[in-house]
């Protein structure tokens, strides 16, 4: 995998939301800035150019200047803390970016292109989703900064305008960014879509944990489910979590490898034993309702199995 640092811009003015704090709005109960920062925890170093706040993940902190001076002065205030040879260059406000399109970016901007950056559904270049090169980099924005006298408030096309760069199609969602509030709204109503909900929710659970485990979503619910069914509804949480525990013991000091094992060995336990439970209860209740059928037959068919005739009232044989 090509080591790199990363640069993420979070110190806009965010006009469009009122001037609201941006990286700190929360999307799928996460602020965006630590969304951005879960899809890239892969760097080396990570500098974020805005003001200080907390963070999922220790970074570096800086600020263009002046503050306010826009992203060219502020890409060019991340570059002086890095060291790396490729550098990833995000905005903030990027609340579907995954890890994938990390990697497509930095596959892209290998030796004989100066770096890569993705475009939007309607083809427009998104230099803020971006991994570059940094020698090439460091060459243009010293030759701006020389032209123009300094960086601020300088548009990011003059850098790309000059760099040999490749083009990533990363799908409608890595480039879609929050600008308005129209944004936020859309972002929060498709993380809770039907086919994103559950990945997106154990994603933001494993994040505001600290837990880096690849989950079996499949397992886990058909565990669940089995537990429900097999012995009763509370039964299906307890489970999970009982199985939790029992993995964090038995791959203690592990890596994420042996855990996600670990978890996949404790779910076959618990589920073959409520899948036990199940089937002695559906024995059971197949023996009742024999028993249940035996009876009503007995009852039935009393009379026609040998009683004794009515002799009418008694000691009188009058019917």
């Amino acid at each position: 995998m090509t080591a790199y640092d990363v640069i993420v811009l979070a110190g806009g003015a965010a006009k469009r939301l009122g001037g609201a704090d941006k990286p700190g709005v929360r999307v799928g109960g996460r602020a965006l800035l630590d969304r951005v920062l879960a899809a890239c925890d892969g760097a080396a170093r990570t500098v974020v150019v805005g003001d200080r706040r907390p963070t999922a993940r220790p970074v570096l902190w800086t600020r263009e200047v002046p503050q306010g001076g826009g992203p060219l002065a502020a890409l060019g205030a991340g570059l002086r803390l890095t060291s790396a040879d490729h550098v990833l260059v995000l905005s903030a406000d990027l609340p579907f970016l995954g890890p994938g399109t990390v990697d497509a970016l930095l596959a892209a901007a290998q030796p004989g292109r100066e770096g890569a950056l993705c475009t939007d559904p309607d083809g427009r270049d998104q230099p803020l989703v971006a991994a570059y090169r940094a020698e090439p980099l460091r060459r243009e924005l010293a030759l701006i900064a020389t032209e123009h006298g300094n960086l601020a408030g300088l548009p990011l096309r003059l850098l790309t305008a000059e760099l040999d760069l490749a083009r990533v199609d990363a799908g409608p969602d890595a480039a879609f960014d929050c600008d308005t509030w129209d944004d936020i709204a859309a972002a929060r109503a498709r993380i809770r879509e039907h086919g994103a909900v559950l990945d997106e929710w154990i994603t933001s659970v494993k994040n505001e944990l600290g837990i880096d485990l690849d989950v079996d979503t499949g397992v886990l619910l058909d565990l669940a489910r089995d537990a429900a069914h097999g012995v009763a509804r509370p039964a299906a949480p307890l489970t999970t979590f009982l199985v939790g525990y029992a993995a964090a013991r038995a791959s203690a000091g592990a890596g994420p490898d042996e855990a996600a094992a670990a978890v996949a060995e404790a779910s076959r336990k618990a589920t073959a034993l409520a899948l036990r439970w199940e089937a002695e209860a559906e024995a059971a209740a197949e023996a009742e309702s024999a028993k249940s059928a035996g009876q009503g037959g007995d009852a039935a068919g009393g009379p026609a199995g040998g009683a004794k005739p009515d002799t009418g009232r008694e000691g009188t044989g009058t019917p």
